[in-house]
């Protein structure tokens, strides 16, 4: 081979000229323009399927990629662009002599720009109804070999993901002389990279979902919604991250009426907020404070159910997150603004309701348009020093069925109805947890105490003074001992709930019987630490 044919396609790292590119694309936006713009500067387009027909129609000169590697797009175009041709062009370096060399003896044409998205595989597999056999001819193959090669080359072939990026890319070659700069190469190296680890993942979270509740490998992918200020404490930095593939998450078409910027510890309390009230059906109230609620209520409307949760400890309500599953109208509104806030959530907000809250501009006002429903199948995980605990998520609740009056005295319906509403709360509260409830609203709440006696203490004490006369109390694990009971029960209390299963659960139900209130075992606990 002449020393010429070697020199002649010489090139250092970020010095090589777009002389041809490669667009195969599933998403279409923007790749008419993206392409005109190419051959605008004398750029050879070469293309496959859909995406050369689409060029074609536009009046845009396209060399197909069977007369590019001389082999013909076959079975059903499983096979188009996995040839050596395209990817010896695409992965050789332009700076070893070797490299041009085996390209010039084996008639290798180079390709200095692959533009390239991938089959619709995770919209497809999240129809519903959708059959296995759709799914898998939507797990694209050539498409992420030809990014991963030219993102592995990217000194010499640069790769373009997504269609945001065509007007900068085509601005740098217009400006530089049809080159992309060094730093350019590997930034959009690092995204392909990047958008083919989310699509692997979503085939391998496919796979393992249909095979194995807990596979060998747990694998997400998280996409960025959002810088936030700052993360729990203002000297740390943070943002949020949505899970790829979800049906819906903790902000999906959530709209911001006003406010200042949604903060971690905000996020954090909407999602606890947003956990309590799918327990509900019927107009509900939960205010959250450090990720627990400090007041939960069910009322007539709206109005109603945020002036019962609001009283039920109106001091840890102060700088809460107030959520409703009702929309607020100007009532509700106003009894809001009479209160310190951090954010308010509901469905819909009237526009009387978005005058009133107005007053407040650093009160954060979201309108929640989610009509998806959570996965309950979607695993909860907690995060741990260089690892992941990964759990069921604890979303049912006991029917009435399969619980167990162990006391002489059976609860009434009204008790049955305030053990119930104590019960749901109580599984949203931080272990260990002690909810007192009257009148299907919270009356105290006890959170985080390591000693389950002292969370009895704590929600006695944040009760208001006579409260607590036939009111319930949940507990979301056993009393070891009577003494928590006890303690309740001379504050007012008439009917308990809990899981039983202490070894001690017959000086429990002792206690209960001689006060003569009622209690009621689930035998299943609901832990939240």
């Amino acid at each position: 081979m002449a020393e010429t044919a070697v020199s002649s396609h010489f090139a250092r790292p970020g010095e090589v000229q777009v002389a041809r590119a490669l667009l195969s694309v599933s998403d279409k936006r923007g790749i008419v323009e993206f392409a005109r713009g190419l051959a605008d500067l004398g750029i050879e387009i070469v293309s496959t399927g859909g995406t050369a027909r689409e060029l074609q129609e536009a009046g845009i000169d396209v060399r197909s990629i069977s007369d590019f590697t001389g082999f013909p797009e076959i079975m059903d175009g499983r096979v188009k662009t996995l040839h050596p041709k395209l990817y010896a062009g695409l992965l050789c370096r332009r700076d070893e002599p070797l490299h041009l060399q085996a390209a010039e003896e084996q008639g290798v044409e180079f390709v200095d720009l692959v533009c390239v998205n991938l089959y619709p595989f995770e919209r497809t597999a999240a129809r519903r109804g959708v059959e296995d056999e759709e799914v898998i001819e939507n797990i694209d193959v050539g498409g992420p070999t030809m990014i991963r090669a030219a993102a592995k080359n990217h000194d010499f072939a640069a790769v373009v993901v997504r269609p945001e990026s065509y007007d900068a890319v085509l601005e740098e070659l217009r400006s530089g002389e049809r080159r992309l700069s060094v730093g350019t190469r590997e930034s959009l190296a690092g995204e392909a990279f990047a958008y083919t680890a989310r699509y692997d993942t979503a085939i391998a979270r496919w796979f393992a979902e249909n095979q194995e509740e807990f596979p060998a490998l747990h694998v997400r992918a998280f996409e960025k919604v959002l810088d936030l200020p700052y993360g729990e404490n203002p000297h740390q930095r943070a943002a949020y991250y949505a899970q790829v593939g979800a049906r819906m998450h903790v902000l999906s078409m959530v709209r911001q009426h006003g406010g200042k910027a949604l903060s971690f510890n905000n996020l954090l309390d909407l999602n606890a907020g947003r956990l309590l009230l799918a327990e509900f059906k019927v107009p509900a109230c939960a205010i959250v404070k450090h990720n627990n609620p400090c007041g939960c209520a069910l009322g007539e409307t709206a109005a109603d159910a945020y002036r019962r949760a609001f009283a039920g400890d109106p001091t840890s309500a102060f700088g809460g997150v107030i959520c409703l599953n009702r929309p607020v109208d100007r009532e509700t509104a106003e009894g809001i603004v009479d209160q310190f806030a951090e954010l308010v959530f509901a469905p819909a907000f009237d526009e009387d309701a978005l005058e009133v809250l107005s007053a407040k501009p650093n009160l954060r006002v979201l309108e929640d348009n989610e009509r998806r429903g959570m996965n309950l199948s979607e695993p909860d995980t907690k995060r741990v020093i260089g690892g992941l605990l990964v759990q069921d998520r604890d979303m049912d609740l006991e029917e009435r069925s399969e619980m167990q009056v162990v006391t002489e005295r059976r609860p009434t319906e009204r008790e049955w109805s305030e053990m119930g509403f104590a019960w749901k709360v109580a599984k949203h509260v931080r272990s260990n947890a002690i909810v007192l409830s009257r009148d299907l609203a919270t009356a105290g709440i006890g959170a985080g105490q390591m000693s389950r006696v002292d969370s009895v203490r704590l929600a006695v004490e944040k009760s208001q003074p006579g409260s607590l006369e036939g009111a319930a109390m949940a507990s979301d694990a056993f009393f070891p001992f009577a003494d928590g009971p006890q303690l309740a029960i001379e504050a007012g209390v008439s009917a308990v709930i809990q899981p039983g299963g202490s070894v001690r659960d017959h000086e429990v139900v002792e206690a209960a019987d001689r006060a003569g209130i009622c209690m009621v075992f689930t035998s299943r606990r609901h832990f939240r630490h």
